[in-house]
Order: structure tokens, then sequence, then C-alpha cells
């Protein structure tokens, strides 16, 4: 008897060991809370396992034929120019990020495992078929081992893409330094720091963060970035990955931090070096002396600017450096941050003292919906409707008290449905959450520091855009679909893992009366919280960066990108020109001019190319089938030989501020003049001129906004929001990350596809 209990006992331990080592057959697995099926075993490979570039090229039948396209197009519109617009994504995460690892965890909706720096190449040459793009990978998340292998696989990229001269891609490498103020005042947002060279001895020996967090949901560099280990138990045929998630954080906990004493070139590669302004990470730049460029992005993005966050602090000697920053990100996948809008977070009275602002048309303001949630809930608990009213002016009060993005928490318990849209741009064209207007490219361009009335200081960027993907699908706006994978939309993949990850943070309780500042506690905004669902009705499939270049090579890239002579679009491959016309010369668009006649301007678009279904047969022969399957779905750029028309072409004109505090809102003319388009496939071209320049006798900038007839959009409708009879929100119908909206629900509304052309910046003589 004792040795059929030892050998059941043995038995038994046998059979536990090899459940939670992840090798038993399927069907045992079935049986535990949260199964999910994995018939492709995604998680076999973490971020940690390096992989290699696939060893192919496209055909050169592909770049000639765009290379023809492009000419005939030219043809067509009568253009003599002969630079190529070559297209790219110049913001691109892999799982070397600790926030895109986190969102690649079993146990997230939609994902499907590691998506390392060789798949941001692969990803880009065969599927989307961009000709450039750039890993930036959040410095905040800096190993040196996954510093190399980014710089690694940019090196296999190039290798693999033949002539230098005419590569079928060029690949470039940086990082994001994710910088974030807990309040306005020490907020200078993220920016992208990016180089020309992938040779490691003409690149810095590790990245530089910014001090602090970053985001929430980069991983603190210590052992609470760690996921439970219960996650092994729970889910014991990924052990590995979950195992894989908290080497990473143990790698990044146990690199040392860097001397500040030192300078940056002299400090061992293997050291963690962070700065808190853009100044500081100007200056390390400095001592490196390497030919850099730092693009601002997501910078009206409410999900991390605290309210009232303007550029006029960033602006100034200490803070600005016009040789790096002459580019910035006007669109990406978290949003649209082109345009000024005359609506405030909140604002101060007379006596300094913050206030909430009544909702207008096209915005509710979320203090003022903070009222209406406490009002309503008081009302229903059966109190005193004078009291009610009170609680709400209460909750109004001490929600406008928080400097921090964390003033939602003022109301407890709170629920995405219950903010109905409050802190939306309403009349926008996919913009960022939660809008913050003074950090618009527009009121960027508008401002003008005059502490030095001899030289003032403004910002002369060009446009660019980037999808800013988590998952190393580099310029994945193709198609609008597969709304998991090609947005960074993502959460629990059912309600079991729902309540697992929600397990830790401290909620508080549904009450009808607001929390003051004090009382709030920012641990408990978790991604999960009620103000962080909304975000991913806010993200859609990004933006790619054109370029006007001399030439395929990453000189000729770079180049142009140092010129100005670039456009953003909203992922779309339209084809764009802006010129200023003077003295019989083509002027393009990013160039900065001085006259005093009155400026004339020509714009030319071609619309995008139409997609095919599927992937074209030279790419499915290439891929490997399981790895093209990963990559997309089985989804690439398959353009066919129709073109979406140019509806219009709207122009802006921003004239900078002539002394401090002028009035923003009247320098920014959006739009100052709109011209509809014909329908026709070779195109829109229109020409105009300003008659008021020289009356008006002060600095001013054009751009114009191209944009394509509708289409079906991810996350079009954002929140998806009724309204009454009175233009008043009534409910919302938000696109969750989680499993709450189907994967296979992409979300779609009408919108139309655009592209931003680089301001031509013209300066009164």
């Amino acid at each position: 008897m004792l040795n059929k209990i030892l050998i059941t006992g043995v038995s038994l331990s046998l059979a536990l060991a090899v459940v939670f080592t992840g090798h038993a057959p399927d069907v045992v697995y079935k049986l535990i809370p949260g199964y999910f099926s994995d018939p492709n075993n995604a998680w076999d490979d973490s971020p940690l396992t390096l992989r290699k570039v696939t060893e192919a090229r496209l055909p050169e039948r592909v770049i000639d034929k765009r290379v023809g396209q492009q000419s005939a197009a030219r043809e067509g519109l009568a253009i003599k120019a002969e630079k190529q617009i070559l297209f790219g994504d110049t913001h691109v995460h892999t799982t070397n990020s600790a926030d895109a690892f986190m969102y690649s965890l079993p146990m997230m909706h939609g994902a499907s495992g590691a998506y390392p720096p060789a798949y941001a190449c692969d990803y880009a040459r065969f599927v989307s078929q961009l000709d450039f793009y750039f890993l930036t990978d959040h410095a905040e998340s800096f190993t040196y081992s996954q510093w190399r292998d980014g710089i690694d696989s940019v090196q296999q990229c190039n290798r693999l893409a033949g002539d230098p001269q005419n590569p079928d891609i060029a690949a470039f490498i940086g990082w994001e330094w994710t910088q974030v103020g807990q309040v306005a005042e020490n907020h200078y947002g993220h920016h992208n720091v990016l180089f020309k060279d992938d040779d490691p001895e003409s690149l810095p020996s590790h990245p530089i963060a910014s001090v602090g967090m970053g985001v929430a949901t980069i991983a603190a560099r210590s052992s609470e970035g760690k996921q439970s280990s219960l996650l092994r138990l729970i889910d014991p045929r990924h052990r590995g990955y979950y195992a894989a998630y908290n080497n990473w954080v143990e790698n990044m906990a146990a690199t040392p931090v860097c001397d500040t004493d030192v300078p940056s070139p002299e400090l061992p590669a293997n050291c963690y070096e962070s700065v808190a302004t853009p100044g500081e990470l100007f200056s390390k730049l400095d001592e490196w002396g390497f030919d850099t460029m730092v693009i601002p992005h997501g910078t009206s993005w409410g999900f991390y600017t605290p309210p009232n966050a303007n550029w006029s602090h960033q602006l100034n000697a200490a803070n600005n450096d016009p040789e790096k920053t002459k580019l910035i990100e006007v669109y990406s996948g978290h949003g649209n941050s082109e345009a000024f809008r005359d609506f405030s977070v909140r604002r101060k009275d007379d006596a300094g003292l913050w206030y909430c602002p009544e909702p207008q048309a096209n915005y509710l303001p979320s203090c003022w919906q903070a009222g209406e949630i406490i009002r309503d809930r008081c009302l229903v608990a059966g109190i005193d409707i004078a009291e009610c009213d009170a609680r709400a002016i209460e909750a109004r009060h001490n929600f406008v008290q928080v400097d921090t993005v964390y003033a939602f928490m003022t109301v407890p318990g709170s629920t995405p449905e219950e903010w109905l849209d409050s802190g939306q741009a309403r009349d926008m064209y996919l913009p960022a959450f939660n809008y913050r207007p003074k950090k618009s490219v527009q009121y960027g361009l508008a401002l003008q520091n005059h502490e030095d009335p001899a030289n003032p200081q403004r910002y002369r960027w060009g446009f660019i855009a980037s999808t800013d993907t988590h998952s190393a699908r580099a310029g994945h706006g193709f198609k609008q679909q597969q709304r998991t994978n090609t947005t960074d939309s993502t959460g629990p993949r059912d309600q079991f893992w729902n309540d697992i990850f929600a397990s830790t943070a401290k909620v508080t309780t549904t009450a009808p009366k607001s929390l003051r500042a004090d009382q709030i506690d920012p641990v408990a905004a978790k991604i999960y919280a009620s103000e962080f669902e909304r975000t991913t009705s806010f993200l859609n499939t990004g933006g790619l960066a054109a370029v006007h270049a001399e030439g395929r090579s990453r000189e000729a890239i770079w180049d142009a990108m140092k010129r100005r002579e670039t456009y953003g679009t909203s992922g779309h491959r339209m084809l764009l020109w802006f010129d200023l016309l003077q003295d019989g010369l083509e002027v393009p668009m990013g160039s900065a001019v001085a006259q005093s006649n009155n400026p004339r301007f020509r714009a030319k678009v071609v619309g995008s190319f139409k997609q095919l279904p599927g992937c074209p047969d030279y790419i499915i022969e290439t891929l490997q089938a399981k790895h093209l399957d990963k990559m997309s779905l089985g989804e690439c750029y398959y353009p066919s030989d129709e073109r979406y028309l140019i509806e219009r072409i709207e122009v802006i004109k921003i004239r900078p501020q002539s002394f401090t505090d002028e009035n923003i809102e009247k320098l920014i003319e959006d739009s100052w003049r709109s011209f509809d388009c014909e329908p026709s496939q070779d195109g829109c071209t229109v020409e105009f001129e300003d008659p008021d320049f020289s009356a008006q006798g002060r600095d001013a900038l054009y751009y114009i906004r191209a944009i394509e007839e509708p289409i079906a959009t991810i996350n079009g409708g954002n929140l998806r929001t009724t309204f009454d009879d009175n233009g008043n929100a009534v409910a919302t119908d938000p696109c969750f990350g989680d499993f709450r909206t189907e994967v296979q629900d992409d979300c779609k509304n009408p919108g139309s596809q655009r592209a931003w052309s680089s301001p031509i910046f013209v300066d009164f003589e």
C-alpha cells in the first residue's frame, strides 16, 4: 500500500511538473481558468531572444515601378523637379520598449508575442514597403544588450538593402526621450532623438533617458516593475514569457546609474544616464558631436500632458536648439496634434484662482462633467437637490485644483461612460486624447519669445507624421483594418484576466461626493482605470513621414529632413508639392525667405493608391508563411492602379507674435483659404497669393492640408458620442482595447485621409 501511495504521489508530482513547465497536452490547459488558444506558440520567443533580419530583397522591379509612377504623376502635373518622394516611419517601437513588452504579454487582448527589432526591418521592407524607418525604443527601457540588438538589426537591414546609393530600404536608429512633467511648469514632453549613421562608432554608446518614470506604462527600473510570479502558475504554457519580462526588469534595475559629473562620451557603455530638460539633453548630445535631430511628438496628448501645459517655457535659450529641432511630429497613431482650439481644461479668474469653464459647442470640460457625475449620483441616492447642486460645484472646484493628469480621480470609482466625451476636441480630425491646445503645433508656431528684442526666438518646424507603433509594424496605416494589430489598443483579453490585472490596484469606491486633491492616490491610476480606458478610442493606424530627396540613399533622406523638405500624412501615400513662386523660381516647403512683396504659392497633390486585398505574390513567396501571418495576418501594402481623389486643399496662415502676450488665437487662420478640387486621377493644382502680406508688414508662415475622399476609418468616431437636439453629449460607445470590444470590430467611421506640408516661412523684409 505504501509503495502504491508513493508511486501515486510521484506520478502526481511529475504530472504537475509537466503541467507547470508548459509541456502538457493542450487539453489539460483547457481546464485552467483564463485558457485561450495558441496554436502557433506565439510566445515561444521572448523579446530577449535575438532575431535575424530576413535575408532577401524586394525585386528591383518593385522599386522601379514606384519611381515610374512618381515620374508619371510629376509629368501629369507639369512638375519639373526631379527629387523623389520617399515614405518612411520616424517613430518605431519594438518589444525592446518596456511598455511594448507589457502590451505583448499573453494576457493582453489581441497580443501575439514578441516583435523585436529585426521584425521592424522585415515589416517595413516587405509588408508596408517603406523607403526608410527609424527605430526609437524608449531610452527609459535601456539595457545595453537591447540597445546593441537594435543597432545590429539596423545594420543587418542596411547590409541586405543592396546598393547604398539605391537601397530597397534605409534603416536608421535613435531613441525616444520620454519626458513627463508632474505639472505644466516642468513638463517638456516626448522627443525622438535620431541619428544619421548606423555604425556604433558614430553613435552614443548608450541612450540618454529622461529623469523620472516617463509614462505610467514604462516599467520601473526596480523590483516594483515586475509582474506577479503567480502569472506563471495561472498561465503555465507561457511561464517563460512572463519570466523573461521579469528578467528584463531585473536587468534594467541592475544597470548602474551613470556618474553625473563625467561627460557622456567618457561614461561606461553599460550605465543608465538621464537628464531632466531638453537643454540638458542637447548639451549631452553636443558632447557626443554626432549629426542629430530631436523631434517633439505627441505634444497635445493629454494622457500624459498636465493641464495648462504650454510651449512658452520651452521657447528660450536654455531649452531650444533650432539646429536640432527642425521638425515636429504633427500626427501619429496616438492622434493629431496640429490644431489650436479656444478651449481649456481650467482657467484662472482675476484673483489668480482656478475655476472650471462652462461647456462650449466644441468642448465639454472634464471638470464640468465631474460636477454632473456627482450631481447625478447624489440625486440617485435620494439626497436633497440643493445639496446635490452644491456638491456639483464642489466637484468642479476639486477637479481644477489638481495640477497633474490625475484630476479624474477626484470622482471616486468613475466609469468611462460617466465621463461622456469630456476633455475631447470635438471638431478636429482624429485628435489626441484629452487635447491640450497650447501644446499644439499651431500654437507653438505662433509663439515668439521677445526677451531679447534684437533676436526674438521662435519655432520653425517642418512637419512629419509617424505611427508611434509599439509592435515593430513600421508604416502600418496602408489599410484601415486589424485594429488590435495596427493600433496600440490593448487591455486584458477576458474578464478572468481583467480581474487578475485589476487585483493589485487601489480603486476608490463609487460615492456621491468628490475627493480633494490631497485625498487622491495616483498609484491607483492603473492603465485600466476609467480615464485610461477611454484612450483606446483615440488610437489609430498612424501616419507617415515623406521627404523630397535627391536620391534614395540614407544621406539623401537625412539631408531632406534637415532642409525641412518634408511632409506628413495620416497613413496614405499622397504625393504633395508646395512651393513659393519667387523670381521665376520654385522655393520648396520648409524654406525660410525674406521679402516685402506679397508672396505667391502653388500646391500640387495627387491621391494615394487604393489597396488590393492580401499581399503581392513576391511577398508571399519571400517570407515564411508563419512569419508573415504573425506580422500582418496576411495583409500588405498592395497598391492597385486606381488612386483616391483629392477633395480639397486648405491653406493655413500663421503670424508669429510681434510682442509679448499678443493674442494667439487671432494669429492662427485655419483655414485661411480653401480650394475644392475637381475629381481627377491626376490630382489637384491650386495657386494663390496673400494680398495682405505687404500691408500687414509682419512675418507669416503658410502650409497646406490636402484632404482625400472619405473612407471607413478605424476609430474615426473616437468615443462615438450621441448628442441630443441641443448638441449636448448624452452617451458614448467607447472602442475598448480589451475584451469588451471584439478583436474583429475595427470601430470604423467615415474619415478623410490627409497630408500636411511643411510650412514656408516668409519674413517681412
